[in-house]
């Protein structure tokens, strides 16, 4: 079912992938996990409830966010990357700058998951082949604090793809091997809720390209948006996204995804070996 990466286990279903969001302002648990001894609970914690991987971030991503100083990210990062690889976790570090990738990986972070796919760091790439990490790919126009503007697709399906296409071939001209990368078609990034709902709709076009595919909607604006009050027209709060999440985690596996990323693991750890199971049996058939 899924490709093989680089210093990955390799499964026969589904990943799912935990998040550790180590700051103060991410949009649906921001502060939660800020002090380190915290997150590494937290991420040791997700494992026992059924997470493959952890991604631990020091940076929040959501629509609007500032970015923190790269010392301040380190800051963050670092300890927490560095206690889950001793305890044994599988740990994703999710940044945006090869001078962070670059620690986490030598502190044992064995995946790299930045939301630029390599565009905002120039950097990036030569770590990432130097390292020899799995790479996300995510598809991304630009910064938080501008991404709703860039919203505008001829065909979102067709453009993401083109655009992702393009990005790999960006990062193999610079060293990378096809090995590491995993594509991630950046749900919520410069996306509006029509969009998100047709790149999930159309995974298949996502996962033609041949390489896995990671998706990310856990607790998502659009989630909000499509299961809010029907009285007042208020988003379901991010928190209350659980279940929907869920089920994109299942429609996502049935469709071929790699691994989710989400912040309420159990529930979909059990969805994706659900899934995996009804596969075997209709296999057999």
């Amino acid at each position: 079912m899924n490709n093989p990466l680089p210093g990955l286990p390799a499964l026969d279903r589904c990943a799912v992938m935990g998040v550790v969001n180590v700051t103060p302002d991410s949009f649906s648990d921001g502060g939660l996990w800020l002090d380190p001894a915290a997150a590494v609970r937290h991420g040791l914690d997700l494992v026992a409830k059924g997470a493959d991987l952890v991604d631990v971030g020091g940076e929040s991503t959501r629509p609007g966010a500032q970015r923190v100083t790269e010392e301040e990210e380190i800051r963050r990062v670092l300890p927490v990357v560095r206690e889950l690889a001793a305890a044994g976790v599988v740990v994703s570090v999710d940044t945006m700058r090869a001078s962070v990738a670059e620690q986490a990986v030598a502190a044992g972070a064995r995946l790299i998951n930045d939301v630029s796919g390599g565009l905002a760091d120039p950097a990036m790439a030569e770590v990432v082949a130097a390292t020899g990490a799995p790479f996300v790919v995510m598809h991304w126009r630009g910064q938080s604090a501008d991404m709703d503007s860039l919203a505008v697709y001829r065909d979102v399906v067709a453009d993401v793809v083109a655009e992702l296409a393009a990005r790999t071939g960006a990062l193999l001209a610079a060293g990378v091997k096809e090995e590491q990368l995993i594509l991630d078609p950046g749900l919520g990034f410069a996306k509006t809720s029509e969009h998100n709902w047709a790149l999930l709709g159309r995974l298949d076009a996502l996962t033609a390209l041949g390489r896995p595919v990671l998706v990310a909607a856990s607790r998502k604006r659009f989630l909000g948006t499509l299961l809010a009050n029907p009285e007042t027209g208020e988003p379901r709060p991010a928190r209350q996204r659980d279940d929907a999440t869920a089920a994109v985690s299942v429609l996502s596996a049935r469709a071929g995804a790699w691994a989710v990323r989400v912040h309420d693991v159990a529930g979909t750890a059990d969805a994706v070996r659900v899934v995996a199971a009804w596969q075997r049996a209709a296999q057999r058939g």
